[in-house]
C-alpha cells in the first residue's frame, strides 16, 4: 500500500476559524425557462414615461439570473409603485439582455444605469390597470413582505392575470402619460358630412365659393385636445382617445353654425338699400349676343335676403344631417371594433390556454420516460462509473451500472488509473479530466464514446491538479477548483469544442480544493472544499452572462470531499468532511429563498462517493466512511420518503472514484 493511510484522507486539521463570508439574498424565485409563465417590471410615475417612451423595461442587475430567460412573445406586466397598480399587457420583442440601454433611468443620460436586466416591449392588449387588491390573491404566494413580492410568474399566475385584464379592455385607444420620443401624432381622421341633394334642392342651394369657407380653417374645424387623452398603440403612435369623439362631433358642429351665422351678418351688413338694389340682366335684342340691359327691379333686394336667409337654412340643414350621419357611423364603427378586440382578446387567451396544455403534456412525457428506468427491469438509467480505489488497488475501469436490475457491466477501460478526477458530459461523450494514480497528478483528459465503446484522447489542461469538481454548462466543459502538490487552488478552466483547448475564466473568490459543484438555471455553483487552512462552509454562483462569481448564503456544516446535486430547482450538498470526521448531514438550498435548511440525513456518513440523480431520485455509491472504511452500499434518496439503502454486490467497494448519467 506504501502511502495509502495518507492518499485515503487528504485532510487536514483546523488552525484558525475561516472567515466570515458575504451573504446575499436575491429577491427572486429562480424559475426554469420551461416554468417561467410572465415577469413584472417594477417602475413608478417618473420611470413609467421613460419606460413606455423607449418601449423598455427593465430591473436591477441582480433580477438578471430570470431576466435573461425571457424570450419574445412572452406576457409582461408593469407595477407603479407610487399608485401600487399593474399595467399591462405587454410582451417581450426580444430576448431579455444586459444593458439594452446604458444610461436609461438616469439625470439626462450621464450616469451608468441602476437597471441594466433589461427587455424590449411591445403592447399586446391596453387593458385597465389592476388595483393591488385585485391582482394580490393571484400572485399571493409571490408576496415575501406585506408591501413586495417576487416578479417571476409561473404560467398559472401568468395566465391567471392575464385573464383577469382580459375582462377589461380598453376600447380604442387608452391614456399614457407621455408621449413617445420620436414618434410622430396621428389624429382621427374626419369625414366629410354625406350630404344628398337632390335636383330640386340643388336649385334653391346656392353654391359657396372657396372664398366664403376659407375661414373655416382646420384649427376651428378641428379643436385642440388636451394631451392627456393622447394614447400609446402597439405601433407606437399617438392617437386620440375615441372618448373624445361626440365631444369633439358636437364642437364641431357649434363651430360650423356659428361661422355659416356670421358669414351671412357680414353679407346683410355689405348690401344696399333695397331701393337702391340694381341687378343686371341679359335681354336678347337685335340680334346682339352679348348685348346687356341695366334694369332696376323694384322688391328684388328683399327677395334676394329672403333667398339668402334660405340657402344658409338650407345648408345649416344639410350640414346638421350629414352631422347626424356621421354619428351613426362612428357608432356602428366603434361597435365593431369593440367586438373585434373582444375577439382578440379571447383568441389571446385560447392560445395562451393551449400553450400551456402543450407544456404540460411535454413535461408528463418527458417525466413518465425519465420514471420509467426506475421502474421497469429494462429501463436504460445506468450510471457509469469511472475510475477510483477498491482498498486493493487504483482502477483505470470503467463500469456500468444498473439500479434498477442491481447489476454492473465492465466497459472499455481509460488509459491510464484514474482517481481524485472530475468527470462531466457533454455530446454524449463523457470526459474525464485530471486527478492521479495515488502518488502523482494528471493534466490529462480523455473522452468516451459509449455508441462506440471507445475513448480518446483530448487537450490536457493549463496545468496537473486533482480533487477538482467537473461540470458542463452551456455546451462547455468546466475545471473547477482542486489542486496540486503545492497549492489549493481558485483556479476556473473551461474547454469549448469548437476551439478544442482549455482556456482560463474567471476565478473563484475563495481556493477551494475537493468542492462540490452543479449548475442549475443556467449557473454554475461551487460549495465547500478546504481552502489550504479550514474546511469551508462559503458557496458560491458564476454567471457566465457577465462573467463574475457572487458569494451564497453559507452552509450550516464545514465540508469537503462532499456531493452537490441539483433536484427539484433545490442544490443538496450532502456527506464530506468538516475537517474532524465524515458526516451523514444533508442540507438543502433553494435560491429562491437564500438559505440552507438540514433535512433527512444519509443512513451511512460517507465522502468521496459518487453521486447522480435520476428522475426524482438520488443515488449515492460507495465512498470512505472513516479512516480505510471504505463502503460498498448504495443509498436512495426521494423527497417524500427519505434515505433507503439498497445492498448492491455489483458495485463492491469503491471510492474516490467519478460517477455520471446521460
Amino acid at each position: 500500500m506504501g502511502r495509502k493511510n495518507e492518499t485515503l484522507f487528504i485532510f487536514h486539521q483546523r488552525t484558525k476559524p475561516s472567515s466570515s463570508m458575504v451573504t446575499t439574498s436575491l429577491p427572486t424565485r429562480n424559475l426554469s425557462k420551461s416554468d417561467l409563465g410572465g415577469v413584472v417590471f417594477g417602475c413608478t410615475h417618473v420611470t413609467m414615461k421613460e419606460c413606455l417612451a423607449k418601449k423598455l423595461f427593465g430591473l436591477p442587475g441582480q433580477h438578471f439570473s430570470y431576466v435573461q430567460n425571457i424570450e419574445p412573445g412572452l406576457p409582461l406586466f408593469v407595477f407603479n409603485y407610487s399608485d401600487r397598480k399593474l399595467y399591462g399587457i405587454f410582451e417581450a420583442e426580444c430576448q431579455g439582455k444586459w444593458n439594452i440601454d446604458q444610461y436609461g433611468w438616469t439625470s439626462n443620460g450621464s450616469e451608468r444605469t441602476r437597471y441594466p436586466a433589461q427587455v424590449n416591449i411591445r403592447t399586446r392588449i391596453q387593458c385597465e390597470p389592476l388595483l393591488e387588491k385585485q391582482f394580490k390573491p393571484i400572485i399571493a404566494d409571490n408576496y415575501y413582505s406585506p408591501s413586495r413580492f417576487y416578479f417571476e410568474l409561473d404560467c398559472t399566475q401568468a395566465s391567471a392575470l392575464i385573464l383577469l385584464f382580459g375582462s377589461s379592455p380598453v376600447i380604442g385607444a387608452p391614456k399614457v402619460y407621455a408621449p413617445v420620443i420620436g414618434g410622430s401624432i396621428k389624429w382621427i381622421p374626419k369625414l366629410a358630412p354625406k350630404v344628398d341633394a337632390t335636383p330640386a334642392a340643388k336649385d334653391l342651394t346656392p353654391s359657396v365659393s372657396k372664398a366664403d369657407f376659407s375661414s373655416l380653417d382646420q384649427s376651428d374645424m378641428m379643436p385642440e385636445v388636451p394631451s392627456d387623452t393622447l394614447c400609446l398603440t402597439d405601433d407606437n403612435q399617438l392617437l386620440e382617445s375615441q372618448t373624445n369623439i361626440e365631444e369633439v362631433e358636437k364642437n364641431e358642429e357649434q363651430i360650423i353654425y356659428f361661422k355659416l351665422k356670421k358669414l351671412a351678418l357680414e353679407r346683410e351688413h355689405t348690401k344696399s338699400s333695397p331701393t337702391d338694389q340694381t341687378i343686371s340682366i341679359a335681354v336678347p335684342s337685335n340680334g346682339n349676343k352679348d348685348e346687356s340691359v341695366p334694369e332696376t327691379l323694384p322688391g328684388a333686394a328683399h327677395e334676394n335676403e329672403d333667398s339668402s336667409a334660405f340657402d344658409l337654412q338650407s345648408v345649416i340643414h344639410q350640414l346638421t344631417q350629414g352631422m347626424e350621419e356621421l354619428k351613426v357611423f362612428s357608432q356602428k364603427q366603434l361597435h365593431n371594433s369593440s367586438l373585434m378586440e373582444k375577439k382578440m382578446v379571447e383568441s389571446e387567451l385560447e392560445i395562451q390556454r393551449l400553450k400551456e396544455r402543450v407544456q404540460l403534456l411535454e413535461s408528463q412525457l418527458v417525466s413518465s420516460t425519465t420514471r420509467a428506468c426506475e421502474t421497469l427491469p429494462n429501463g436504460d438509467g445506468s450510471i457509469f462509473l469511472l475510475g477510483g480505489y477498491d482498498g486493493h488497488s487504483w482502477l483505470s475501469t470503467l463500469d456500468c451500472y444498473s439500479p434498477c436490475k442491481y447489476t454492473s457491466r465492465s466497459l472499455q477501460p481509460m488509459s491510464t488509473s484514474r482517481s481524485h478526477a472530475a468527470a462531466a458530459v457533454l455530446n454524449n461523450h463523457i470526459y474525464m479530466f485530471g486527478g492521479g494514480n495515488g502518488d502523482v497528478w494528471c493534466d490529462k483528459v480523455e473522452a468516451y464514446n459509449p455508441s462506440s465503446d471507445e475513448w480518446t484522447l483530448c487537450p490536457p489542461l493549463s496545468v496537473e491538479k486533482g480533487n477538482l469538481a467537473g461540470a458542463t454548462l452551456h455546451g462547455k466543459l468546466f475545471a473547477i477548483g482542486g489542486g496540486n502538490r503545492d497549492n489549493c487552488l481558485s483556479d476556473v478552466e473551461m474547454f469549448d469544442p469548437s476551439l478544442q483547448r482549455w482556456v482560463h475564466t474567471q476565478s473563484m473568490l475563495e481556493k477551494r480544493f475537493s468542492p462540490g459543484s452543479a449548475t442549475l438555471n443556467g449557473v454554475l455553483y461551487s460549495v465547500g472544499g478546504y481552502n489550504g487552512n479550514n474546511y469551508l462552509k462559503s458557496a458560491e454562483r458564476f454567471d457566465p452572462r457577465i462573467r463574475s462569481w457572487a458569494y451564497l448564503p453559507n452552509m450550516n456544516t464545514r465540508r469537503g470531499c462532499h456531493s452537490l446535486l441539483t433536484l427539484n430547482e433545490k442544490l443538496y450538498a450532502f456527506g464530506g468532511y468538516d475537517g474532524t470526521q465524515t458526516v451523514s448531514s444533508v442540507e438543502v438550498l433553494d435560491p429562491r429563498f437564500g438559505s440552507w435548511t438540514y433535512t433527512v440525513p444519509m443512513n451511512q456518513s460517507r465522502g468521496y462517493a459518487g453521486a447522480v440523480v435520476i428522475g426524482e431520485s438520488i443515488y449515492v455509491i460507495g465512498g470512505v466512511q472513516s479512516g480505510q472504511v471504505i463502503i460498498d452500499t448504495v443509498e436512495r434518496y426521494k423527497e417524500d420518503n427519505g434515505w433507503s439503502i439498497i445492498q448492491s454486490t455489483a458495485v463492491g467497494k469503491r471510492c474516490f472514484f467519478s460517477a455520471v448519467v446521460f
